[in-house]
Parts: structure tokens; C-alpha cells; sequence
């Protein structure tokens, strides 16, 4: 499913890793998250990166498939309570 203010949310919020103010609506890449062959993830899925961060979790750079699903589990809730925030609560 897509969610354009999703995706706007997310991306207004900075990287879930390191901080960096500038971050992508990064999607998971599971298939039980509608992850296919040339289709996204349902953009329900998906958590602010910047370009580095994002390049690291899509590439398996220091995780294997299931310790970057566990991590990305993990950022994803706290994105969802980022994004729940109305005073701005820091992280």
C-alpha cells in the first residue's frame, strides 16, 4: 500500500542510526512486508535513513538477514513512536 504522507513523515524525521537531518523513506526488504521482485514494501514498513545508513542496511554490510530484520523491527517502532510524538520528544 502506498502512503504519501507516510513517506513525507518519515523522511522529515532525521536517520534512525546516526542522527543525520537529511534521511530517505527507507522500506524493509522482507516479503511478508509485500517486499517483491521490483516491488517496494508496503510503505507502512519504513524507516528514516540517510544515504549512507540506508546503503548499509539494504547491502548486509555488518548484518546478516535476520540480525538486520531483528534491527530493522526494533527502528521501525521507534519510528512509529517518533512519529506518534506531538511534543517532539527526543530520542
Amino acid at each position: 500500500m502506498r502512503d504519501a504522507k507516510r513517506l513525507a513523515a518519515v523522511r522529515s524525521l532525521p536517520c534512525v542510526k546516526c542522527g543525520h537531518p537529511d534521511s530517505q523513506a527507507a522500506h524493509s526488504n522482507w516479503s511478508e512486508h509485500g517486499k517483491g521482485r521490483g516491488i517496494k514494501a508496503d510503505d507502512a514498513y519504513t524507516i528514516p535513513l540517510c544515504v549512507k545508513c540506508h546503503q548499509w542496511l539494504d547491502q548486509y554490510q555488518y548484518m546478516n538477514r535476520d540480525e538486520s530484520k531483528a534491527w530493522f523491527m526494533q527502528m521501525l517502532s521507534k519510528t512509529d513512536r517518533m512519529l506518534s510524538q506531538t511534543d517532539k520528544e527526543v530520542f
